[in-house]
């Protein structure tokens, strides 16, 4: 089979020991090597309060990253629209549109991507009505229409491409009424994700901004040029995994030997769900793992994402990736 279009999700990770300043210019490049490299997009996502990812400011992030390089598309992957008012979000995506004309893409969450506190810090309430966000993705898509309350400028006349981003039945439901795409969060959320797809292609409405369902999918990768290589570059995420959802975020640490074999049953169980949708190994391991989970959701896009504590053997994973692009 064809390789589909590959692309990046980079949240920008500070490592233990580096600086946000470090992350930031480890992103410039990867951006740029996946720019050279033939890789679709690049997309960062809004975190707030962690001290792990360098990508809270997301917008100021995407213009540095499309300023930097010259084909790749560049987006959110994704805004967490709770936390902003549409048309602020049409504003800063217009104008990135503006100064990138036909590059930027814009991916809508509705989780807040932090906690209660951090979001009463950010000046938004946590709404409890479940209608708050497809409205606002309403108001938003006006904002770009020129059908908004008020005028986006810039904002109005960019045709920004909009998706829904979900880890559950909500954001596949809502991208499907709204005939936009739809990215699941299947790198760290895998639990409905069969579940969602079925749902947004079978209730997806046809729409000027899209004819046919179109699915992006998460997809965690570690290649090395061995098998056991990428197991130990692997374990950084993987301790990241852990140690956040055991109340202990933190930044990206080195990896050690035999992690996964050190925890214990619980935390492995853990690991073994979350982290389902990943291919870790050799080029070869790789290569069929991608395509094995191609094949099994039929997925349109697949968004890869390798945090690795070296910058360098983290290149090289998508380096190893893009001969599979290269061969396809």
């Amino acid at each position: 089979m064809a390789m589909i279009p590959l692309s990046i999700l980079d949240l920008c990770p500070i490592n233990e020991g580096g600086s946000a300043t470090e992350s930031i210019a480890n992103t410039v490049d990867l951006a740029r090597h996946a720019d050279r490299c033939g890789f679709t997009r690049y997309w960062m996502a809004e975190h707030h309060g962690m001290p792990g990812i360098a990508s809270a400011a997301t917008s100021v992030l995407i213009g540095h990253v499309a300023g930097a390089t010259s084909r790749i598309r560049v987006g959110a992957g994704g805004i967490m629209l709770p936390n902003h008012s549409p048309l602020q979000i049409a504003e800063q995506f217009g104008t990135l549109d503006a100064m990138y004309p036909g590059r930027i893409d814009l991916g809508l969450g509705r989780a807040p991507g932090s906690d209660q506190v951090t979001s009463r810090a950010l000046r938004r309430s946590l709404g409890t009505d479940p209608d708050e966000f497809p409205r606002d993705v309403m108001e938003l898509m006006a904002y770009f229409e020129g059908n908004g309350p008020v005028r986006a400028v810039p904002g109005e006349g960019h045709a920004v491409p909009i998706w829904i981003l979900g880890s559950s039945l909500f954001g596949a439901q809502l991208a499907a009424m709204l005939g936009l795409p739809y990215a699941f969060a299947s790198h760290f959320a895998p639990a409905q994700m069969l579940d969602a797809i079925a749902v947004y292609r079978a209730r997806f409405r046809p729409s000027r901004h899209l004819d046919k369902p179109y699915v992006m999918l998460g997809f965690n990768v570690a290649a090395a040029d061995t098998d056991a290589e990428a197991r130990y570059l692997a374990s950084s995420w993987q301790q990241s995994f852990v140690n956040l959802r055991t109340g202990r975020p933190g930044r990206l640490p080195p990896p050690v030997e035999g992690y996964v074999e050190s925890l214990p049953q619980q935390s492995r169980i853990l690991l073994d769900q979350v982290l389902s949708c990943s291919a870790i190994g050799s080029p070869g391991v790789v290569a069929h793992g991608i395509r094995a989970f191609v094949e099994k959701t039929g997925a349109d896009e697949l968004m890869l994402t390798s945090n690795m504590h070296d910058h360098a053997a983290r290149r090289h994973s998508f380096e190893i990736v893009t001969g599979l692009i290269e061969a396809s």
